[in-house]
């Protein structure tokens, strides 16, 4: 069982910025990917950014320049550094820690971004 600190959420004015934080903890549990994902009320959940043990990353197309994920190997702890933030960006932040072959190993309970002035 994968047990789940999420931080960093909150309220923010259009161009702020916010940074995330997602700490894992369990037995026997084979992280390769790690990554943040979102849903906004009515919407289905999407990929923000993922990335690997080596450090490959991918993004959505929205937040490219704008996001950044990092991650600490040895915390098993990812973060996502959000800047220029728009309103379009309010949603759900879940964070989501993949095997090798990308399967979805668990889902943290999520931290809610709210981007309005």
């Amino acid at each position: 069982q994968v047990q789940f600190v999420e931080s960093g959420g909150g309220l923010v004015q259009p161009g702020g910025s916010l940074r995330l934080s997602c700490a894992a903890s369990g037995s026997n549990i084979n992280i390769y990917f790690m990554g943040w994902y979102r849903q906004a009320p009515g919407k289905e959940r999407e990929l923000v950014a993922i990335i690997s043990s080596g450090g490959t990353t991918n993004y959505a197309d929205s937040v490219k320049g704008r996001f950044t994920i990092s991650r600490d190997n040895a915390k098993n702890t990812v973060y996502l550094q959000m800047n220029s933030l728009k309103p379009v960006d309010t949603a759900v932040y879940y964070c989501n820690l993949q095997n090798v072959l990308g399967g979805s190993i668990a889902w943290g309970q999520g931290t809610q971004v709210t981007v309005s002035s």
